[in-house]
């Protein structure tokens, strides 16, 4: 499956801690070898010096960072190919590249820029790119960074950078990315998955052939388990789970209701 976790810079958030959110989304870039399917491979932003400053504080954090060892020679190979990809497309300019690799299979960090009209008319800008590699989209105004929220198909997280004077644009933001995504954060990086009652690690297609489960959390056992139903079954047939004395004493439900009896 597939997903690039769109990270959505607003401009009042960028204007007031942009170096940090800039730190951050590097460091959430590179984890791992950027091996994560939450990977931040997408960052938009409303053109001006907020975001040049984002942009340039990204570099010097992408600059000083060293190439990663990936999992296999074909997760490696797909990378440099995906990476090279970008380089070349038209309207894409490589902004920022990590350190050269020192061993094999070791991918280097690249950053990538380009603008909103080219991410609208080039499909293949939102193919994931497996591996260390990001493209900010420069939009000029809030309307266009609104469109391309539109344009994603689904996924399986999406990143809001806010303040509170961004709150009108997160407004218009939020309805769309619902529909979207199966994770929305705020103020936050997407590899930050943790394993609990409410976390939801899907989306819809194509970051996830059914949107409806997760594969982290509590729940994820759903996807793993098939239902059957024991009709007019005498006890000594049944399983310890469903029978009437309940002697593993778990919540069941019975008549509609949840009960321990």
């Amino acid at each position: 499956m597939s997903s690039i976790n769109p990270v959505f810079l607003l401009p009042s958030a960028l204007a007031a801690r942009g170096e940090g959110i800039a730190r951050g989304f590097v460091d959430s870039l590179v984890l791992g070898g950027g091996q994560f399917c939450t990977n931040p491979g997408l960052g938009i932003a409303i053109d001006g010096d907020a975001l040049k400053a984002f942009i340039e504080g990204a570099t010097t954090e992408l600059s000083a960072r060293p190439a990663q060892t990936m999992l296999t020679p074909g997760i490696y190979a797909a990378y440099q190919q995906g990476e090279g990809k970008l380089a070349a497309t038209k309207g894409v300019a490589a902004v920022a590249y990590g350190l050269e690799a020192t061993g094999p299979t070791q991918a280097c960090a690249a950053l990538f820029v380009t603008d909103a009209p080219t991410f609208l008319a080039t499909p293949e800008l939102e193919d994931e790119v497996f591996g260390p590699a990001s493209t900010i989209v420069r939009c000029k105004d809030e309307q266009e960074l609104l469109d391309v929220a539109e344009h994603f198909v689904g996924q399986l997280t999406a990143t809001i950078q806010m303040d509170r004077t961004d709150v009108s644009t997160a407004k218009k933001l939020v309805p769309i990315l619902e529909r979207k995504a199966g994770r929305i954060l705020v103020n936050g990086y997407p590899t930050g998955v943790e394993v609990s009652h409410a976390m939801v690690h899907g989306g819809p297609f194509p970051a996830t052939s059914d949107s409806r489960v997760t594969s982290v959390g509590t729940t994820s056992i759903e996807r793993f388990l098939r239902p059957v139903c024991y009709q007019d079954f005498p006890e000594d047939l049944l399983p310890e789970a469903l029978l009437d004395d309940n002697p593993l004493e778990l919540w069941r439900r019975r008549d509609g209701q949840v009960t321990r009896n």
